[in-house]
């Protein structure tokens, strides 16, 4: 499918330089941009790219001044990168929602509803009193327990699977290999050294907006009636576990291989790093931020707090800690030598 360069431009409010009826039907890199392809510059340091680009249109920042002559129709705008960013939004949803329809063999079971324009894959599977709303696409191999819920617009990519009673919101994307309403780690120590598997009754809630990378689990809650729940807008990398009853607030962001123990609560705009561990039952207040590897055990009232090393501290206090640590096998050197010198004081030999 193709749009022109004024098409585009008006999408993105920008103003264009050059010949609008440009047709585009791809997006690319600046350096490997072909004819009829668009891309963008909003660092410096690639701009002697655009002069020697085949792209047939380049997004700018409004006021940039070429030095040499420029061969590709520009779009100028306030945030090249934001602006792009609108048209890679656009374009996956162009290419994800193409599918409708359904593959055999799959199956649905009684009593569950479909919305308009659904797509289900070949052996995907949906269990009884399952809800899917409109425009949602279902991957092969994908499998819906009985009563999931699952909003307008999202996506369910191969292999994903979701226990029952698993509730999904409008244009959420579950990537492929993630399991959602799993058990939750509960087991009870016995006086002869054994562990008895305790119960896991509850279900998981998914807001809007939410995406939830490859591979990565999301446990369901113990009781039933409670739930793990994870707020709109959430964003969840691979390979990322999230444990009974946690609580993750709007907006909070998860890098790949973070584990968040049970009944712990994220607060909202949350930014944890990769391979974060944060202990149960405790609390994060907003817009906190983690940094990589970290591991984190108490709550944390201040809101915006920075946060790095483990277990975890303020940011900068790590920094100056990691300038002493890092110093430690010289500092140990002259130490043993200022202590050979103090031995060796005629005062010392005399005692």
């Amino acid at each position: 499918m193709k749009f022109t360069v004024d098409q585009i431009a008006s999408l993105l409010e920008g103003e264009v330089v050059g010949d609008g009826s440009v047709e585009i039907s791809m997006l690319a890199k600046i350096e490997n941009a072909k004819e009829g392809e668009i891309s963008f510059i909003s660092n410096p340091k690639y701009e002697h790219f655009l002069y020697s680009t085949n792209a047939s249109a380049v997004i700018l920042k409004k006021g940039f001044e070429p030095k040499k002559e420029i061969k590709s129709t520009l779009i100028l705008v306030d945030d090249p990168y934001s602006c792009f960013t609108v048209l890679l939004e656009e374009y996956h949803k162009f290419i994800s929602f193409q599918k409708t329809g359904i593959e055999q063999p799959s199956f649905i079971g009684e009593n569950s509803t479909v919305g308009d324009d659904i797509y289900r894959g070949a052996f995907s599977y949906i269990g009884n009193n399952v809800k899917i709303g409109n425009n949602v696409k279902i991957y092969p191999n994908a499998y819906l327990g009985d009563n999931v819920v699952i909003g307008d617009n999202s996506i369910i990519n191969a292999g994903a699977k979701l226990y029952a009673n698993t509730q999904v919101g409008s244009n959420c994307v579950i990537h492929s290999g993630t399991v959602i309403g799993s058990d939750g780690f509960g087991f009870a120590p016995q006086k002869d050294g054994t562990y008895k598997t305790i119960p896991q009754m509850g279900n998981v809630i998914i807001g809007n907006n939410v995406d939830i990378g490859a591979n990565t689990v999301i446990d369901c809650a113990t009781f039933y009636g409670d739930a793990t729940k994870i707020g709109d807008g959430v964003k969840l990398d691979n390979l990322i576990q999230i444990a009974h009853n946690v609580e993750i607030g709007n907006n909070t962001v998860i890098a790949a291989q973070t584990g968040v123990s049970g009944s712990t609560k994220l607060g909202e705009n949350c930014v944890i790093a990769g391979q974060v561990g944060i202990a149960g039952h405790i609390t994060l207040a907003n817009k906190t931020s983690i940094g990589a590897q970290a591991g984190l055990g108490k709550n944390i009232k201040e809101e915006g707090a920075q946060l790095m090393g483990s277990p975890a501290f303020n940011y900068k206090d790590y920094y100056k800690t990691y300038a002493i640590f890092k110093n430690l096998p010289d500092l140990n050197v002259r130490l043993k030598q200022l202590e050979e010198k103090v031995l060796n004081l005629p005062t010392f030999q005399e005692k």
